[in-house]
């Protein structure tokens, strides 16, 4: 037993991944999945495609690298976070569609919640906003809409998870509820200081605590199934991001990683000690070893690489999203876009507004809508950036690892290293979250080194370093200001 299975069980596609005994990824398979939008700002999944996208990735790359479940030491799941799953604790039916982390229906309960004056207390215990984005208002509204539930889940009956518990659930034949410390921290339920489930938050949002899954260190013993045709230990799981900082090897204070999938999500490491923002930032659970959390400040761009699946799927101005840095090349650098079409995340956090596009003349065309699409994406991390600094001032001379799909965009990323005027390293292996799962099981597995022979494998693909001219640098990060400024007046 070398191998390990990674699934990735992402927000518009499922992956499986295995990795040899040297953590190289050896075979994958990837399942896209249909997004279902009942209303504007809501996202919604069907929770059994993701459990059958799951079992047939898993299958398909088993199947390409020639393997069986004697040749698997361990399995490690990451998941897309906060997007939230109510089902039957006998039969597993789901009581409603998934309601995805994107989804923004809830705005209105979150600013009754302010308004009653909780957002402080929220704040407080669990270091998150009073926002849409999170699983609990989401969890609230679906019990709210089915009558009964409450007394059904208090009798045990009914189980809430996020994704990585709905799977295992499934994966260990309904014995198993279970979460990690990074995915708990997500739900704003969790009391990230005393390391459990907040009675003040669940009393606050009437959600009983029965239907809650029990919360396990990222690298743990989470169950046993048979998904693979014989028994395999679930030994690892993380959040989508904390897996990625895993990846990267984030393991020290004042490291700091931005993974550019659908969202852009960018974490600093703060070590032992909880950070509490003042601009608007997140403290969340970087990862959870031994008993032990470490912690992050988090900030969350809800919209980065689905700006280009907007261009090819909305616009149809591209096939794919390898032609962006072409067409970007030919731009004029005259449109500013913001991309709020599900709201804006950090350090905003308003779930209202939405896109917007500023500069337009009569000839602009495909490269210009391009450009000023892969530039919002460095905007939006400039503001992360400032914030991160603000905060926590160790952080003013940080590299900044990226990963994701995005990241393979070298227009892009020298745009992101002008912008914040600071050196952008993309390692490697860009499968940075896959990885950090891998990772995590096969170090409990015993197959995998310990948390300092991992981080010196890390290896870095390619530097950009910025060429901007400050004047240059601050007139462009100006006009996304008046942009933002203005997108949120409409």
């Amino acid at each position: 037993m070398t191998h390990i299975l990674a699934i990735d069980q992402g927000t518009t596609s499922s992956r499986a991944i295995v990795f040899d005994a040297d953590m190289k990824p050896i075979a994958s398979a990837q399942e896209e999945f249909t997004q279902h939008f009942p209303n504007s700002g809501w996202v919604e999944h069907t929770p059994g495609d993701l459990w059958a996208t799951v079992q047939s990735t898993c299958a398909a790359a088993m199947d390409k690298a020639g393997l069986g479940a004697d040749d698997i030491a361990a399995i490690g799941i990451t998941n897309q976070r906060e997007t939230t799953v109510i089902w039957d604790a006998e039969t597993g039916e789901p009581l409603h569609n998934a309601i995805v982390w994107q989804d923004r229906r809830t705005a209105a309960m979150c600013q009754e919640l302010r308004d009653a004056g909780h957002g402080d207390q929220v704040t407080a215990i669990t270091g998150l906003l009073l926002d849409p984005y999170f699983s609990a208002t989401k969890l609230k509204w679906v019990l709210d809409q089915n009558e009964g539930s409450r007394d059904r889940a208090a009798s045990g009956k009914l189980l809430f998870g996020t994704v990585d518990s709905f799977l295992i659930w499934h994966m260990t034949g309904k014995t198993a509820h279970v979460t990690d410390a990074t995915n708990a921290a997500r739900t704003m339920l969790y009391d990230i200081h005393k390391g459990r489930w907040s009675p003040e938050m669940c009393e606050m949002l009437d959600i009983p605590m029965q239907m809650l899954p029990e919360v396990r260190d990222c690298a743990s013993d989470f169950g046993v199934t048979d998904l693979l045709g014989g028994e395999t230990p679930i030994y690892g799981v993380a959040g989508d991001q904390q897996a990625a900082t895993i990846g990267q090897a984030c393991f020290q204070p004042g490291m700091l990683k931005s993974t550019y999938g659908t969202g852009c999500f960018a974490l600093l490491n703060t070590g032992d000690t909880p950070v509490t923002s003042t601009n608007r930032l997140l403290t969340t659970v970087a990862y959870q070893l031994d008993g032990k959390p470490t912690y992050a400040l988090e900030g969350s761009i809800f919209i980065a690489g689905a700006v280009v699946q907007w261009l090819r799927d909305g616009l149809g101005i591209i096939g794919s999203a390898s032609e962006t840095a072409a067409l970007a090349e030919q731009g004029s650098g005259n449109v500013t876009l913001v991309p709020a079409f599900t709201g804006l995340g950090a350090p905003y956090w308003n779930p209202d507004c939405r896109g917007a596009s500023f500069g337009l003349t009569r000839d602009t065309g495909p490269a210009d809508m391009a450009r000023a699409a892969l530039e919002s994406i460095g905007f939006q991390t400039r503001d992360l950036w400032e914030a991160m600094r603000a905060d926590w001032p160790e952080a003013g001379d940080a590299v900044l690892r990226v990963d994701g799909g995005l990241s393979a965009n070298d227009w892009a990323m020298q745009f992101l290293s002008n912008m914040l005027g600071a050196p952008v390293d993309r390692p490697a292996g860009l499968e940075t979250t896959a990885l950090g799962a891998a990772w995590l099981a096969g170090m409990r597995a015993g197959i995998y080194p310990d948390m300092d022979g991992f981080a010196d494998t890390w290896a870095r693909d390619a530097r950009f370093d910025p060429v901007m001219p400050e004047d240059a640098r601050a007139d462009g990060y100006a006009r996304w200001q008046r942009a933002i400024a203005a997108t949120q007046t409409v």
